[in-house]
């Protein structure tokens, strides 16, 4: 036998992900792969980011206020959600940009599976041609079909080729906020039973006005371990944030944190202020304003925008919140946009959402 036809065959069996001209409009995937969340997740998410929210963190005061046990926290379905879309839709990502309509539906425990499915509903090709920003609407569901999580994210995906023909531009149309009335309140909630004290806060959602900031003081350092560790966990298998070697290539000369881990970060920080605000129900918009890297020190801020009741609940009310964080900046001074518009240079993320929060009424 020849040498030549010993020679392996080279296959294609591999994904090397989708790159911008592979998107278009109307394009449908069903990502791989389910996952079964545990208690061990709930762990996990306390050692990567702190939170102490005691909805999440203790099954008896979940059940003081009606429901079966502690439910997991939001940001940890918002990360498996996510991390089910990574290798069809941003595998190839330069950086997520944004979010809008983003919400959450019905409360997720140990024991559930979630999977995910997304719609491309906007491209946009850079002027530079060599990359692109793609719109999708992404659904998480668990085993029996309900919404966890529904949103509208977009995301600059890279060119595998910058003279490959592209679709004409659709710029999707969001809306500017989730509707308090849309926002999902757990069947079966009851806030009569709400333990302050437990929760560590007295203040309650009669106590935040609109124009209040509050600065959240602690900050808590990003090490590239936590990052990594938080992309493996969540099966973000981002190039831009797995990959340092590749990382070497891009115009930072290292990989990216995962812009979620920072989100995360914000969440557990906001707990001295907001610790009563024990549901996130929804994004309204958010920018990742810069990138954070490993050695970071993630600081918070938030601005109260808006108190809203909710139809047919005195027990519960709902707050607009604007929270931003900035890296290696303590955030005493308000680091946000100047007269200018522009940010201040410290900041990386500016999120607007809505919080579930008691009411004295209960």
């Amino acid at each position: 036998m020849s040498p030549t036809s010993m020679s392996p065959k080279s296959t294609s069996k591999t994904n090397n992900g989708n790159f911008f001209e592979d998107f278009r409009v109307g394009q449908e995937f069903h990502h791989a792969t389910p996952r079964t969340l545990t208690e061990a997740d709930a762990a996990l998410n306390v050692a990567l980011y702190g939170s102490r929210f005691a909805i999440n963190s203790s099954d008896e005061f979940a059940r003081a206020i009606g429901l079966p046990r502690a439910p997991l926290d939001d940001m940890l379905v918002f990360h498996v959600v996510i991390g089910k879309t990574v290798p069809d839709i941003s595998l190839n990502a330069v950086a997520n940009l944004g979010y809008a309509e983003f919400r959450w539906g019905v409360p997720v425990y140990p024991g559930d599976t979630l999977s995910s499915k997304s719609t491309v509903l906007g491209l946009r090709e850079n002027s530079n041609k060599t990359s692109g920003v793609v719109w999708v609407r992404s659904t998480g569901v668990n085993q029996k079909g309900e919404m966890v999580l529904d949103y509208v994210r977009w995301v600059m995906v890279h060119k595998r080729d910058p003279q490959a023909p592209v679709q004409a531009t659709v710029v999707p149309k969001t809306a500017p906020a989730v509707k308090p009335e849309d926002l999902v309140v757990p069947a079966g909630l009851s806030l009569a039973g709400y333990d302050d004290g437990a929760a560590g806060s007295s203040h309650r959602w009669e106590d935040y006005t609109p124009g209040e900031r509050i600065d959240h003081v602690s900050g808590i350092t990003l090490e590239d371990s936590d990052h990594m560790f938080s992309t493996r966990l969540y099966q973000n298998t981002a190039r831009v944030h797995f990959d340092a070697f590749a990382g070497k290539q891009t115009r930072f000369g290292r990989r990216l944190a995962y812009g979620g881990h920072v989100i995360s970060l914000m969440r557990a920080l906001s707990f001295n202020g907001l610790a009563n605000g024990f549901r996130v129900a929804a994004f309204n918009a958010g920018s990742h304003v810069a990138p954070t890297f490993g050695g970071d020190t993630i600081y918070a801020w938030s601005e109260v925008l808006e108190t809203a009741p909710l139809p047919g609940r005195e027990d519960v009310g709902a707050l607009r919140m604007r929270s931003i964080a900035a890296k290696d900046c303590p955030c005493g001074e308000w680091p946000g946009k100047g007269a200018d518009g522009k940010y201040h240079p410290a900041v990386v993320l500016d999120l607007d959402y809505w919080l579930l929060m008691p009411r004295r009424k209960a």
